[in-house]
């Protein structure tokens, strides 16, 4: 393995799209999404419609790298070993005292050996480890705060219920969280582009430019120099194929086809690199819909959708001309991106860790878009000098992404202790970059040190480890 990383030996580089090869005005983005769930939930569902009200403050608790427990409504933050450096019950913070007598001294989250061995979905908890769908941590905190004005919550000496019912006699969290799911669903369905049904895509369809940055030139020119160099571009991403269209015009232009050889849509990652016998088969577009019969293996490069890994390794076999062709794969979600890539599909992985930005990591200048937001920029200025906070920002409320302190039941001891999210990142990321712009003008030979079990922890970050990290090491 070695201890650098070079794009230059690869001889396939493919790249996820969503916060990726994508970036999006976050903050924009954020409150859209915001707003796509909770107006469903307040349309269609009855919810109260003071969950559409936000100041810029109450952003602070949007943060990346959250579980949901489904059972109790509480939401936490994790360690590396699976203990609860914070939570909260809605969006109210648990003392030390709380936190000892709901998780026990030990402070390990039950669900922790479940999520950290597969990253499964589960029933019980929900792991927001993305953008898309992040501001519905927000609103599962709003939610259940609005729960506890209207029903008692319940104690035991062993255990803290979350015991909700609803007139109907079930279980209140249970039920949202169906409605919750519903509301994804409406938003982001693969046929709510083409209907512009939602909230999301028509906004988005509207205005892309108040979403989406354009890549740079120094991008684009990189994307053309590694085809130059022989190798062989993908694009997988999860997104259906109208919708990655819009977004790669807007972001690379309308010759964006010729940068990549392979373009997979709708490729319902982590399910993309199931193993026989889950794997989906590969499907043709006609008109951006989907042939309803698969196909029983990839013979030749295109633009498919959905499919599976081991037909995607075997034509990458035949265009590379090599029985293992080494698979590079640049993407943002744990879950979805670079766990399995690295476990099934054995694949080096880049990870795109924008909270390094928040951490002393200079940010790279974002190509203009030509396309004026449609919010007068008087109104968004006020509520930018109000103080909301970019999801991808350290937060007041659950500190940093990379690094946080427990405190012993005495409160007069701190240890510092690596994230559960860090930990990932180390484990299953080759590289940590906060953007592509940030290696963009770099030669295809630069060698990137990588993450690596016997070399300190702050290895593998491009340009530099965030902060927090920086301090822990230093102080070890």
């Amino acid at each position: 393995m070695g201890d650098y990383f070079c794009l230059s030996d690869c001889d396939v580089i493919g790249f996820d799209l969503d916060h990726t090869l994508c970036r999006y005005h976050l903050k924009e983005t954020s409150r859209l999404i915001y707003e796509s769930f909770t107006r469903y939930l307040v349309e269609h569902k009855g919810y109260d419609k003071e969950l559409l009200e936000l100041t810029p403050a109450t952003w602070d608790f949007c943060f990346k790298g959250l579980v949901v427990d489904l059972e109790d409504g509480s939401l936490v933050k994790l360690a590396e070993d699976g203990t609860v450096l914070r939570a909260t019950h809605g969006t109210r913070d648990l003392s030390t005292e709380e936190l000892l007598r709901h998780y026990d001294p030990t402070r390990e989250w039950k669900h922790f050996q479940s999520l950290n061995t597969s990253f499964t979905r589960s029933a019980k908890y929900y792991f927001y480890d993305n953008y898309f769908d992040l501001p519905g941590a927000l609103l599962c905190g709003r939610v259940f705060d609005a729960f506890h004005k209207v029903f008692k919550w319940i104690w035991e000496p062993s255990t803290w219920l979350f015991c909700l019912y609803t007139q109907q006699g079930k279980e209140v969290n249970s039920e949202f969280w169906k409605d919750m799911i519903a509301a994804i669903d409406h938003n982001y369905n693969t046929s709510a582009f083409k209907e512009d049904a939602g909230t999301y895509f028509p906004c988005v369809k509207r205005d892309p430019g108040r979403y989406l940055q354009p890549c740079s030139d120094a991008v684009k020119t990189w994307l053309r120099t590694m085809k130059s160099a022989g190798k062989v571009l993908l694009l997988i991403t999860s997104s259906h194929s109208d919708y990655c269209r819009l977004i790669c015009q807007h972001i690379l232009g309308k010759d964006f086809e010729e940068l990549f050889d392979i373009i997979i849509t709708n490729a319902l990652k982590p399910g993309f690199f199931s193993l026989v016998p889950h794997q989906r088969p590969f499907r043709n577009l006609v008109n951006d819909e989907e042939e309803s019969e698969g196909l029983p293996s990839l013979d030749k490069p295109g633009w498919y959708s959905q499919g599976n890994w081991p037909h995607l390794h075997e034509l990458l076999k035949t265009m590379t001309g090599k029985p293992e062709p080494k698979v590079v794969y640049f993407g943002d979600s744990m879950r979805s991106d670079m766990f399995p890539a690295s476990s099934f599909g054995k694949w080096e992985t880049v990870m795109i860790v924008e909270e390094m930005e928040g951490e002393g990591v200079p940010k790279m200048k974002a190509a203009k878009s030509n396309q004026a937001p449609v919010e007068p920029l008087e109104k968004k200025g006020k509520f930018e000098e109000q103080g909301m906070k970019s999801p991808s920002a350290a937060s007041n409320q659950w500190g940093s992404y990379f690094v946080d302190v427990q405190r012993t039941a005495e409160g007069d001891e701190e240890v510092h202790k690596l994230t559960w999210c860090c930990h990932c990142i180390h484990k299953y990321s080759t590289l940590a970059i906060p953007s592509v712009e940030h290696i963009a003008d770099l030669p295809l030979d630069y060698k990137f040190p990588r993450f690596s079990p016997d070399k300190p922890c702050t290895s593998g970050y491009y340009p530099r480890p965030p902060d927090s990290l920086l301090k822990r090491f230093q102080n070890q």
